[in-house]
């Protein structure tokens, strides 16, 4: 089987160069990159579908998707929804991407708002940190069913047999939190996954759980905030390293350790982030992203494609409501 991937060659800070190279470092016999951009691109030797406009990372999103049907993020979304491939993945505008995936892709029945989906390197392994930007409001039942497509996401995508679920929160206590935090906890405790409570945003990155879940500002903050800190610390320590000759000796000395834990932080490892709760699989990849970034992207988006995440997805939530409803039966309450 080859996966059909479309990539946006005109989305993101160092689009189109970036974009194309990375897409034919991706391409394998089980991953065909189908490129979307303008006439006269150069696409390493890849399949170029023609568009004649763009999507700035400046333009209202559901506006711009309205007034450039033809733009090629809009193209290579609405390749998805017309089957002419199965995943499509763009470094562009985050918001433009949600607003053509909500109006071309729709949604999976039942599914109130869809969640995007990050990975975080955590210290104990790889963890999903879901909802990270797609939605500035969220009610409980959002959450709820954001924990139910992490929980997919980390057993297919990251090998996890039995996810445990957290919600990010000011503290570990059930009784912490906002209104929102505290009525999804609730729902949480009667979900039937397996929910060990609040979580707080300094343990992300130790990996206290493998899927963590929180309101799209919440967790857009949240990531932002470690991708600052991670690119700060790397870049003092590089730089206190090259500041003398102890320090160059003792940068020598580090180096294999050094390379593994840059490597572990590398935000590029994974190269983009799954929009869960939709009928067809959308990868967004960061907007300054540079062709390893790319590469993993679509290798990600590919990787869902074969684990059947869409259907994965649409399947719990079913799963979830039924259950649900079972608890809230006059027998279940007695």
């Amino acid at each position: 089987m080859t996966v059909r991937v479309a990539v946006d060659a005109l989305g993101g800070d160092r689009a189109p160069e970036e974009i194309v190279a990375g897409a034919a470092l991706a391409a394998a016999p089980a991953v065909q990159p189908i490129l979307f951009g303008p006439a006269g691109l150069d696409t390493l030797g890849l399949p170029l579908v023609r568009t004649t406009e763009v999507v700035g990372m400046d333009e209202h999103a559901a506006e711009a998707v309205r007034a450039k049907p033809d733009s090629s993020l809009v193209r290579a979304v609405r390749a998805v929804a017309d089957g002419e491939a199965d995943a499509v993945v763009s470094a562009g505008s985050t918001g433009a991407m949600l607003a053509a995936s909500l109006f071309h892709v729709r949604r999976l029945e039942g599914v109130h708002r869809p969640g995007i989906a990050v990975v975080l390197p955590a210290r104990r392994g790889p963890s999903v940190l879901i909802d990270s930007g797609a939605n500035a409001d969220a009610r409980p039942e959002h959450l709820l069913q954001f924990a139910h497509m992490g929980s997919v996401f980390a057993h297919e995508i990251l090998g996890v047999v039995d996810p445990e679920v957290r919600l990010l929160s000011i503290g570990e206590e059930d009784e912490k939190g906002d209104a929102l935090t505290l009525e999804a906890n609730e729902l949480l405790r009667a979900s039937g996954l397996r929910f060990a409570g609040n979580t707080e945003a300094r343990t992300l990155l130790e990996g206290e759980a493998d899927v963590v879940v929180c309101d799209g500002v919440t967790g857009n903050a949240a990531l932002k905030a470690l991708e600052g800190t991670i690119r700060t610390i790397l870049e003092s320590l590089r730089a206190e390293l090259g500041s003398s000759a102890r320090g160059r000796l003792g940068g020598l000395l580090i180096r294999p350790a050094a390379k593994r834990v840059r490597e572990r932080l590398d935000p590029e490892t994974y190269g983009g982030a799954y929009l869960l709760g939709l009928r067809g699989l959308v990868v967004i990849a960061h907007g300054s992203s540079t062709r390893v970034a790319i590469a993993n992207a679509i290798r990600l988006a590919a990787r869902g494609v074969e684990h059947d995440v869409v259907a994965r997805v649409g399947e719990r939530l079913q799963a979830g409501v039924l259950a649900s409803a079972r608890s809230t039966t006059p027998t279940a309450q007695k």
